[in-house]
């Protein structure tokens, strides 16, 4: 069955942005999303004459992206973590209002388990139902109801000592 080229253009142009987006928000790094995308996009092409006419190619396409970024998390060197010198004071700029909040966040967000930040990616960023990210991650309602409870209960608690982190980088920022 011939693949058509002219149709995969036209969806990947419409979702790229969106995509790029939600695998930031799995991996926390703009480098490592874009691999994802790429990666993701490469299978997508590969199946896409029986995606092009499923009811929702968009959840063929987001369950693709969450299975390369756990794929991706299970490689050796990503296992490593390798720092260079950190700098006294983080670095500031005009328009900077919020970054602080936004980093913080994501930061928290990065502490939790794979399966916990999928489900609030898919949850929340995504807007997907419970029934729906259940699909996605190929688990129970229940699970995914749980999960979430338990992610989002471990960033509240994390929160607690966050405020005068964002407040230190205001000041000193």
């Amino acid at each position: 069955m011939p693949i058509d080229v002219e149709g995969y253009r036209d969806y990947v142009g419409a979702r790229l942005e969106p995509l790029r987006r939600t695998a930031y928000l799995l991996c926390g790094d703009w480098h490592t999303a874009d691999d994802l995308v790429s990666t993701a996009l490469v299978k997508l092409l590969r199946h896409w004459p029986r995606v092009s006419v499923m009811h929702n190619p968009d959840a063929y396409v987001r369950r693709t992206l969450l299975r390369v970024w756990l794929d991706e998390r299970r490689r050796p060197w990503r296992r490593e973590a390798a720092w260079a010198e950190v700098p006294e004071r983080p670095a500031t700029g005009v328009g900077t209002e919020g970054t602080a909040d936004r980093l913080t966040i994501l930061a928290l967000l990065a502490e939790l388990p794979p399966r916990r930040r999928a489900v609030l990616v898919l949850r929340y960023f995504c807007d997907l139902s419970v029934e729906e990210t259940a699909r996605e991650l190929g688990c129970t309602p229940g699970t995914v109801k749980s999960q979430s409870a338990r992610a989002i209960e471990a960033l509240r608690e994390r929160l607690v000592g966050a405020p005068a982190r964002v407040e230190e980088a205001r000041t000193h920022g």
